[in-house]
């Protein structure tokens, strides 16, 4: 079972950075085996994909709306994935999600529900 908990979020101004942190504290080994990914939900618009990276690390998915301004990465020692946002727009304004996948490739977060998530962190980008 995986705990995820997410970190990081906050308020900040267009063009301003953050990093968000998802650490998972289910005391099990079974972060490596997964495929995880930071999802958004806006208000009043669906949840969506903005970036997905695979149980290895080598291989990331973004989300057009976030490519070159947003970097995945996760150290699979410490259990964490981060989210580095750059370069915020207002439009960025939203509840980010951690997520693991029900498997280690990148697809299975474009094809399928994630298997765990995080309970969100804020993210409020004012212009």
């Amino acid at each position: 079972q995986m705990q995820l908990e997410e970190s990081g979020g906050g308020s900040v101004q267009a063009a301003d950075s953050l990093t968000l942190s998802c650490k998972d504290s289910g005391g099990g080994r079974t972060f490596a085996r997964h495929a995880m990914g930071w999802f958004r939900q806006a208000p009043g618009k669906e949840r969506e994909l903005v970036a997905d990276i695979d149980f290895t690390g080598l291989n990331t998915y973004y989300a057009e709306s976030v490519k070159d301004r947003f970097t995945v990465s996760r150290d699979n020692r410490k259990n964490t994935l981060w989210l580095q946002l750059s370069n915020l727009r207002p439009e960025d304004t939203a509840v980010y999600y951690c997520a693991a996948g029900r498997g280690p490739g990148i697809s299975v977060l474009l094809t399928a529900q994630p298997a765990f998530w995080g309970r969100g962190t804020q993210v409020t980008v004012s212009s």
